[in-house]
């Protein structure tokens, strides 16, 4: 199982040119107020719906900003059901299907149905999924170590793919500086500690500064980085990020 997880980022390289395309096409709809939709059934549903649900905390954006519309069992097959989940999709909005066949019913249904901006994630070539998508990212990872049991290789391209996709579109939008995560919601002990050595690296202040910039920001990193970083206060830090990037203000 590990020499074939080894090839996974090899398989995944080829396909760097189309989620480059896809990051640019998510963040420019983020970036005019849509949302970011994923749809998946089974093990890719289960993948999306990790992305989705760690956005929030790493980013620090609306909970509802990213949403996972995924499905099990039987209802995978249910095109209706995917016709259905496909009516949350404004016509603003970014949709990523995912599916290791890229031929699952409620997946195609959804994509197929969709408004918006249409992503595929497959791990096959020339899929139904693909056809449908705008942008159709196809990793082929082959057959399985265990035959059919498509939460390996599939499952481990799949989240290295999703990975690049939520990473890159909220970076291009300023919710990542200079690789830290300066948007993140440090609401516990080990994420507030995170913060703080983040501010201490970025702006060159002591632990006991960072804590009290932090403090003065209402815990929130950016914040406090342009107020230590440029003299604020944090009205004025605060105020002049709602039209700018930390890299507009800071490089």
């Amino acid at each position: 199982m590990n020499q074939a997880d080894a090839t996974i980022a090899g398989l995944v390289r080829p396909a760097l040119p189309q989620i480059a395309r896809a990051v640019d096409a998510i963040a420019d709809r983020l970036a005019s107020g849509g949302r970011l939709h994923y749809f998946g059934a089974g093990t890719s549903g289960a993948l999306a719906a990790v992305d989705a649900m760690e956005c929030p905390g790493t980013f620090g954006v609306a909970a509802d900003l990213v949403t996972a519309h995924t499905c099990m069992g039987p209802d995978e097959d249910d095109a209706k059901a995917g016709h259905a989940a496909a009516t949350a999709v404004a016509a603003g909005d970014a949709a990523v299907g995912v599916s290791a066949s890229g031929a699952t019913p409620f997946t195609v249904a959804a994509l197929e149905a969709t408004s918006g901006l249409r992503v595929a994630v497959v791990c096959a070539s020339g899929s139904p999924l693909a056809a449908v998508a705008q942008v159709a990212i196809e990793v082929p990872t082959g057959p399985e170590v265990v035959a059919g049991s498509t939460r390996l290789k599939a499952g481990t391209a799949q989240k290295m793919v999703l990975n690049m996709l939520s990473t890159g579109a909220f970076a291009r939008l300023g919710y990542v500086f200079r690789g830290r995560m300066v948007g993140m919601v440090p609401e516990n002990a080990k994420l507030r500690a995170r913060a703080a050595g983040i501010l201490v690296d970025l702006a060159g202040v002591s632990a006991v500064e960072a804590e009290r910039a932090l403090a003065a920001a209402g815990a929130e990193v950016r914040v406090a980085l342009v107020m230590l970083r440029l003299d604020l206060d944090a009205g004025e830090a605060r105020r002049r990020l709602s039209g700018a990037t930390l890299s507009d203000l800071l490089e």
